[in-house]
């Protein structure tokens, strides 16, 4: 293969090697190598998170939400995965001529709007204006700064045997509404975006307890690649059960529909947390007291078998394997 592909961006199979094989080499180091949500270092006594992303979405306004607080929103959660409190972001716009300004000023609002919710400054950025065709409407990046507390360690490469899985909520709300919204489809019961933004909610979870080993947010690649990427990383095994993993009914029959799997579909308001299990139930609670957390739910554990795979249990007591998604389900889903 000798040229880039979509499937290079869906955050599956050829993603991974694009990023391990392609660009790590490169530009490796022991904080990159890491390959979290973001960078973790210390910084003259403080120990700092950096993240940075772009979007791309299409459409760019959802039902639910639009690309500006989608941006806001994802890095703010980048940052809150590395178990950091975030504090300051930048915006970077490139912005297609033409574009109409009454759309970018509700953008605008959109990205003001999240960031406050979210408690976080916008204090930096810049724009950029190029030829009509050369870029899709507008295209935003965001990059943030947060600060961890020294008691706090978390990892993708955290997992250990015992811990207890958390997800916060139902999954492929994100995806299934770019797909419907984009495709012109129309349903009795809406669908919308879950996109939100979760470090509140991460920071109740850790006064609760420091013994959370992984934070994440299954983004591109949906539920199913985080899990295998944490599997790999901590060379652990990882059980989970299907019936325990809370999917809506109409995100179900959407997906039944198309034939689409929403183990793989992206969210944009949930994570996982791999958490002690004595501390299990308290931060259970923690989650399910914030409105973002209400439906959190335990689906399952990590174990000394099958280290490095995903394993699913059915509805009818059957097994099988969950791998990294292979090939694009949707393109510029976020």
């Amino acid at each position: 293969m000798d040229k880039i592909l979509l499937d290079h961006g869906s955050g599956g199979k050829l993603s991974h090697l694009l990023t391990t094989e392609i660009l790590l080499p490169y530009f490796n180091n022991h904080i990159l190598a890491e390959l979290d949500d973001g960078a973790v270092f210390d910084l003259e006594g403080s120990k700092i998170a950096f993240s940075t992303d772009s979007y791309t979405v299409d459409p760019i306004f959802f039902p639910g939400g639009d690309i500006g607080d989608l941006a806001i929103n994802g890095t703010v959660n980048d940052i809150s995965m590395c178990g950091a409190l975030p504090l300051f972001l930048s915006a970077g716009l490139i912005i297609e001529e033409g574009f109409p300004l009454e759309d970018l000023k509700r953008i605008l609002a959109s990205m003001q709007t999240a960031a406050s919710n979210a408690g976080i400054q916008i204090v930096t950025g810049d724009t950029k204006v190029v030829p009509k065709g050369a870029v899709d409407k507008i295209f935003i990046n965001t990059s943030g700064i947060g600060v961890c507390r020294s008691d706090i360690r978390v990892s993708s490469g955290g997992a250990q045997v015992g811990d207890r899985i958390i997800l916060s909520g139902s999954i492929a709300d994100h995806g299934v509404t770019i797909l419907t919204d984009r495709e012109g489809l129309t349903f009795d019961t809406p669908i919308t975006s879950d996109t939100a933004p979760l470090n509140v909610m991460v920071q109740s979870m850790f006064e609760t307890s420091t013994d959370i080993h992984v934070l994440r947010d299954p983004t591109r690649g949906g539920l199913g690649t985080a899990l295998n990427e944490i599997a790999l990383k901590s060379n652990a095994g990882i059980r989970i059960k299907e019936t325990r993993i809370p999917v809506k009914k109409a995100v179900a029959g959407l997906c039944e529909l198309l034939g689409f799997d929403p183990l793989y579909l992206a969210n944009e308001g949930k994570l996982i947390a791999f958490v002690a299990a004595e501390d299990t139930d308290a931060v259970l609670k923690a989650m399910k007291q914030n409105p973002y957390g209400k439906d959190a739910c335990i689906i399952r554990e990590v174990v000394h078998e099958h280290p490095g795979k995903v394993v699913m249990t059915t509805p009818i007591g059957g097994k099988r394997i969950v791998d990294m998604l292979t090939g694009e389900q949707l393109p510029r889903i976020c």
